[in-house]
């Protein structure tokens, strides 16, 4: 088969399928911002087990390929949300069994975190079923005391709370946010199909907003919505040529929902999911590949081939907003089994990055106010 030089550069060093210290990986850890469609299509449609060897040879070149991170999601306010996305049970639009709340306190959220911190999970994740922030401050400046307490228990902490503007993921940044999550869900091409009420370049301008404040993006997407091959191809595609990668591509197969448009879809293939894993892992090899929505339906060995192919984070915990999730004591367990560790809290090395910089700059500022304290009290 024709192999292009894109494949073959990035293949031509195989490593071993061992176990490699985080101390002999190797520095350089270069990236690609100008992949083709075309590229990323011959990688994708590669034999599924020479894909899955080489993803996992680039997987290991970047990360240590026994840690796989444990991230519990919230959902702090359901259902009533606006947009008319066809996959969600939170659509005001849709005739679903949910039904909108008002926004959780904070001590709840808090007692959330801890029970999650407590079984292992390093990545606290909040979601709010709404389309934006707007007319909303009273219940953001509750979610940012919900951030600052979560990173005061020394977590990862994510947001889910639809577009932002600039200055609010400021706000998020200096409350201590790590991360936020904003999904493209598919291509360019075929968005439209799936949600009408706003447009993937609202989704990329609140992922700008958000990498300009110096939080760390989570943009993935879902598989099952009705799409073809070459709508995952072009979801790869338009995240590889962010400014910065993502620093997390959660892969999500979709849970029919009763009452959604989409509540007949058949179910994706674990092939499909095991190739798009594989093939995202090719193209952003220093982004964490997140196993997210549907993994409960997977079996063992099928969760096992996602993380050779090289996902290495999961949504673990009662639920994932509305759809169950892979309960701690079965996860903690098939990770023994498997000879797989959690991560700590801020190891992944694209938010240890942001993370120093966020510390230096609190440093700075500190330093500065401190000189302008000094400076009014000698006159």
């Amino acid at each position: 088969m024709f192999r292009s030089a894109a494949w073959r550069s990035l293949t031509s060093t195989r490593t071993l399928a061992t176990h490699a210290s985080p101390a002999s990986f190797p520095s350089n850890r270069v990236t690609r911002h100008d992949w083709t469609k075309q590229e990323i299509q011959q990688i994708y449609d590669s034999p599924l087990l020479d894909l899955v060897f080489r993803a996992a040879s680039v997987h290991r070149q970047h990360h240590d390929p026994n840690k796989i991170q444990l991230c519990t999601l919230m959902s702090i306010k359901t259902g009533g949300c606006s947009e008319d996305c066809s996959y969600c049970s939170q659509s005001s639009r849709h005739d679903t069994s949910i039904k909108a709340s008002r926004l959780l306190d904070v001590e709840p959220v808090i007692e959330a975190a801890r029970k999650a911190k407590e079984n292992g999970s390093t990545r606290f994740c909040m979601g709010a079923a709404w389309r934006d922030l707007s007319g909303r401050k009273r219940g953001f400046e509750r979610i940012l005391d919900m951030v600052r307490e979560v990173r005061g228990m020394g977590m990862e902490v994510c947001t889910t709370l639809g577009m932002l503007s600039p200055e609010q993921a400021r706000q998020l940044k200096e409350a201590g946010l790590t991360a936020y999550n904003h999904n493209l869900d598919t291509s360019r091409e075929f968005y439209p199909e799936v949600i009408t009420s706003r447009t993937y370049d609202d989704r990329l301008d609140t992922i700008e907003a958000v990498r300009q404040a110096g939080i760390s993006v989570c943009s993935g997407g879902i598989l099952g919505l009705g799409e073809k091959d070459a709508d995952r191809v072009g979801l790869i595609w338009e995240v590889s040529r962010m400014p910065e990668h993502p620093e997390s591509f959660p892969v999500n197969a979709l849970v029919p929902i009763p009452g959604t448009p989409l509540e007949d879809n058949e179910p994706v293939s674990h092939q499909i999911l095991v190739r798009t894993i594989a093939t995202a892992r090719m193209v952003l090899p220093t982004t964490i590949i997140r196993l997210s929505a549907g993994r409960n339906t997977l079996t063992e060995a099928e969760q096992a081939m996602c993380f050779m192919a090289g996902a290495n984070a999961v949504f673990t915990g009662e639920q994932m907003l509305t759809t169950p999730c892979s309960p701690w004591d079965e996860d903690k367990a098939m990770m023994g089994r498997w000879g797989l560790e959690g991560m700590r809290s801020f190891e992944q090395i694209n938010v240890a990055r942001k993370e120093d910089a966020q510390i230096e700059n609190t440093d700075r500022a500190a330093s500065r106010r401190s000189k302008e304290a000094d400076l009014g009290a000698s006159t």
